[in-house]
């Protein structure tokens, strides 16, 4: 009989192990959509990777697109059509480089400085909201379990 309660107890581990995953998961879903939703940038509305695209020349002005694709690890492609579709929308804008005529370096315009500013501004807000029943131990707490999280899918299976 112990056997069968063995199985049965490392089942019910399992489901709960999972659950973790998706509540990380409907969390973070709930964040983005609330983040992103009525965003207008240009004609479109702005999807995250675009918002991230935004905050990573935001915070590095003048880098290239070589530089994120380094950063993110993202396909060149896929970094270059987005580049293409956020200047087409008068978001960034591209200069030569000094050097090497062949890059381009990129900046916010001020319609991406605006876009990214409502971003932060959102991000703080809901950042605050999402935790503001916790007291400051639960939320030390839950950074650090989810730092354990991390470490422990940061290591080799």
């Amino acid at each position: 009989m112990r056997k069968s309660m063995d199985l049965a107890d490392q089942a019910a581990d399992a489901a709960h192990d999972e659950d973790v995953f998706e509540a990380v998961h409907a969390v973070m879903h709930l964040y983005r959509a609330a983040q992103y939703r009525g965003v207008n940038a240009g004609a479109d509305e702005l999807t995250h990777l675009e918002g991230k695209v935004l905050g990573f020349f935001a915070d590095h002005p003048g880098a290239t697109q070589k530089d994120l694709s380094v950063r993110t690890g993202r396909d060149k492609g896929q970094l270059a059509r987005l580049i293409g579709g956020l200047r087409d929308r008068g978001l960034l804008e591209a200069m030569p480089d000094e050097h090497d005529r062949r890059n381009l370096r990129l900046n916010l315009t001020a319609e991406g400085r605006r876009v990214e500013q409502v971003l932060l501004r959102r991000s703080t807000r809901l950042s605050e909201q999402a935790v503001s029943t916790l007291d400051p131990a639960e939320r030390r707490q839950l950074v650090a379990l989810l730092r354990k999280v991390q470490d422990n899918l940061r290591k080799p299976s």
